[in-house]
């Protein structure tokens, strides 16, 4: 199998022709079955199709799954807005597999008519962004965005080029400012020496090679502008969405609690969302110290405190931006979103760091759709009666969606779930009960709303580059 760079798995092959499918059909002579295509997550920079399987998914539910590689890192995602360069080279990989699975799926026993993407975590923004694309139109008729969203602060780069240029740097390439230097620098270097350099945790939560808003070049464009003033025109095909997280999303930056808390504690305005921006750095710490006291009171940050950063990493994150995307999508007249908190744990569950308290790390809800426990093992005969239940229920859940659009449709024994309004209710929570919740982040989400409301920052597209013979 090749593999996508960005993922040092010695047992693999590493090239960048990586556009490979893998299609899981049940064992049945029935055609014009439903169809599940899947984004790998990775942060855009690591991973590969098979990250999670769905032999059971697809034995139990008389349903085809399709998984793939596409292009990640500087390969995929970097974005300098050049005719060599457009931009989301990952997405547009995407697309042309979707394409494929629209012309060829008929030939599995799949209806190419019948196809929900899903994704975790950035396959999650990428699968909702798709939405938003006029070239994925038609190509898909439902999404399951599982841990990211369309209008998360790392959906889209706030700047690409400064991005190119930060990651250049850390490639220890100097001559940044000459863009065409830029461009030939990431154009002729070994692919080795691009993937050297794959996580770099930013106190902003950002990534730096993400999606972006693209410059006309006479390519294909995938985003024309941002994901927000696309969902408030409204100028997208509405397709129903099941759309959630995990309780302790949070956790996913839980390796940096040691080396954060002291700056978080003193000077909690590095910490911020990338997304915002402020007129000043006196207004910027204005607003580090009243987010700090709204999660934190007057407490340090620290081991006495982990749970509280483990909720204002996983809201900034995760929560408030999916909050947010349900917002948007129902004020311009989105009526079919069905929203959920996944919060299942066992007694396998592992204890959150300093407490006795366990919680759903990021994307546990993919773990329970898929086959056993990824990356460990994709062997069931061990997991709990409780997790085994909560695996079924869940891809009931998952292939309800699939086949009518709804998670729990009329005549199911599980409990009933309408679809949310803008102020994200009712969503459902999936723990060791299912049951209808009231307002998804409730007071947290008013609390972030009235923020970004005043100091959202609206990525933008990479700026033209100067003809050559005027630098």
């Amino acid at each position: 199998q090749s593999i996508t760079p960005y993922l040092d798995l010695t047992s693999k092959t590493i090239k960048e022709d990586c556009l490979i499918a893998n299609i899981y059909v049940p064992d049945t002579e029935d055609k014009n079955l439903p169809v599940i295509v899947n984004i790998h997550g990775g942060g855009f920079v690591i991973g590969y199709g098979e990250l999670v399987q769905p032999k059971y998914l697809v034995k139990s539910k008389k349903v085809i799954v399709v998984n793939f590689n596409y292009r990640l890192g500087v390969h995929g995602f970097l974005c300098l807005g050049s005719e060599d360069v457009p931009g989301n080279a990952g997405l547009k990989d995407q697309v042309a597999l979707l394409r494929w699975v629209k012309e060829n799926i008929a030939n599995f026993g799949g209806n190419s008519d019948d196809v929900t993407l899903t994704g975790s975590s950035s396959g999650s923004i990428c699968a909702h962004l798709l939405l938003l694309s006029k070239s994925a139109e038609g190509l898909f008729n439902k999404v399951i965005p599982e841990s990211g969203a369309d209008v998360g602060l790392d959906s889209v780069q706030p700047n690409p080029l400064e991005n190119a240029k930060v990651y250049a740097k850390m490639l220890n390439f100097t001559d940044v400012d000459d863009f065409y230097k830029l461009e030939a620098f990431y154009k002729n270097a070994p692919l080795e020496s691009l993937f050297t350099t794959t996580f770099e945790e930013r106190k902003d939560s950002s990534l730096l090679l993400t999606p972006c808003i693209e410059r006309k070049t006479g390519e294909q464009q995938i985003l024309v502008d941002t994901p927000v003033n696309i969902i408030k025109n409204g100028k997208y095909k509405k397709v129903p969405i099941l759309i959630g997280t995990s309780n302790m999303e949070g956790l996913i930056q839980i390796s940096n609690l040691e080396t954060w808390k002291d700056g978080m504690t003193e000077k909690f305005s590095d910490y911020l969302p990338v997304d915002l921006q402020f007129e000043n750095e006196e207004e910027r710490k204005e607003i580090g110290n009243k987010v700090k006291e709204f999660y934190f009171g007057d407490q340090p940050v620290g081991e006495a405190t982990v749970l509280l950063f483990i909720e204002y990493f996983g809201d900034i994150m995760f929560g408030y931006p999916t909050y947010r995307s349900v917002k948007l999508h129902v004020q311009s007249g989105h009526d079919k979103i069905y929203l959920y908190e996944y919060s299942f744990v066992d007694n396998t569950t592992e204890v959150v760091p300093h407490t006795n308290v366990r919680g759903a790390t990021h994307c546990a809800q993919t773990s329970a759709i898929y086959d056993g426990i990824p990356l460990e093992t994709n062997d069931e005969s061990d997991l709990t009666e409780e997790y085994k239940q909560m695996k079924s229920t869940m891809r009931q859940m998952w292939y309800n969606f699939a086949v009518h659009g709804e998670p729990v449709p009329k005549g199911s024994s599980l409990p009933a779930w309408p679809a949310a309004g803008a102020d994200g209710s009712p969503y459902m929570s999936l723990g060791l009960e299912v049951k209808l919740g009231g307002a998804y982040l409730g007071k947290r989400a008013r609390f972030w709303d009235a923020i970004y409301e005043r100091y959202y920052r609206a990525p933008v597209p990479p700026p033209q580059p100067l003809p050559y013979a005027e630098l």
